[in-house]
């Protein structure tokens, strides 16, 4: 299979479920909204090691919000819905709260399967100043700051999402690597209900489960690494491809992903210098959820 002259190899990429939020912060500018959420979905980028996976899904007009101001949207994810909830309240409380004129609102509206009382527990922090409110039909709690009041809405909606879609750009080298990747993650960051955990929504370190010297819960994926395909005898890098990037994004479900797999592949491919495109599976032994890429880009 090929697309735009790039092969398109014919596997798929295998994603599992992961508990997720979504929440709006709002600020008196998007430049304090945007300050918030980059920090709130700091040290996020897999559950292997770090303590979620999270990142910012999109920018919300004043128009769009619940109390008239700019903001952002940004997902949690974690495997635990206790997990989760205490990453709710340590992201929220230390770097919404802290942030000048943040406020958080739940986001998720799309058939949660829990409500939690973030709000009610962050409330605490107000030491008996906290008051209840409503903003439009929505029940608050307005905490006490240094420049004015933090307002934080009381549920928050969790529901299962989707983890670990994914696909590889493997090119003739960094240079077209790194420009395909680019545009990739410029058009992934279109689809709605979608983030990119890893920085800049690129992976260079790309992992498989388990270690073959060390106990560790994952190591390099050396099938990819181009320095080592003349070493290791099951080396899935070509000759002629001297670089290999992973994209990796989560969604609020399956639907959201593969729109996200296909906008970020036909933006690749776009680029000179593409040689190959396709996705790591472990034979459907990591997940329940599968994104053929010949289906998900109707070839």
């Amino acid at each position: 299979m090929q697309l735009n002259g790039v092969e398109i190899e014919d596997t798929f990429a295998e994603m599992f479920p992961m508990w997720v939020s979504r929440i709006l912060i709002t600020a008196n500018s998007e430049a304090w909204a945007l300050t918030s959420a980059r920090t709130a979905t700091g040290f996020a980028t897999s559950i292997i090691m770090s303590p979620a996976e999270a990142g910012i899904e999109k920018i919300v007009s004043a128009s769009e919000s619940p109390d008239g101001r700019p903001g952002v949207i940004i997902q949690i994810y974690h495997t635990f819905g206790h997990g989760l909830k205490a990453q709710m309240l340590l992201r929220i409380g230390q770097c919404v709260m802290t942030c000048p004129t943040t406020a958080a609102f739940n986001a998720l509206t799309d058939q949660p399967a829990k409500l939690l009382r973030i709000g009610k527990s962050l409330s605490l922090f107000g030491d008996g100043f906290q008051e209840r409110g409503t903003i439009g039909d929505r029940r608050v709690w307005r905490i006490p700051r240094m420049d004015g009041e933090f307002v934080v809405e009381e549920k928050f909606a969790v529901k299962r999402g989707v983890a670990g879609g994914m696909f590889l750009i493997l090119s003739k080298d960094q240079p077209a690597g790194l420009a395909a990747a680019e545009a990739a993650v410029r058009a992934i960051n279109k689809v709605d209900g979608v983030i990119m955990p890893f920085p800049g929504g690129v992976c260079a370190s790309g992992s498989k489960v388990g270690s073959m010297k060390y106990k560790l819960p994952a190591s390099t994926n050396h099938l990819f690494c181009p320095t080592l395909k003349g070493v290791v005898n099951d080396s899935k890098v070509p000759g002629d491809v001297g670089n290999v990037y992973e994209l990796v994004f989560n969604g609020l479900n399956n639907e959201a992903v593969k729109n996200a797999m296909a906008a970020g592949i036909r933006s690749a491919v776009s680029v000179p210098g593409i040689m190959k495109i396709t996705a790591a599976n472990y034979g459907g032994k990591l997940g329940p959820y599968k994104a053929v890429l010949k289906e998900v880009l109707d070839l």
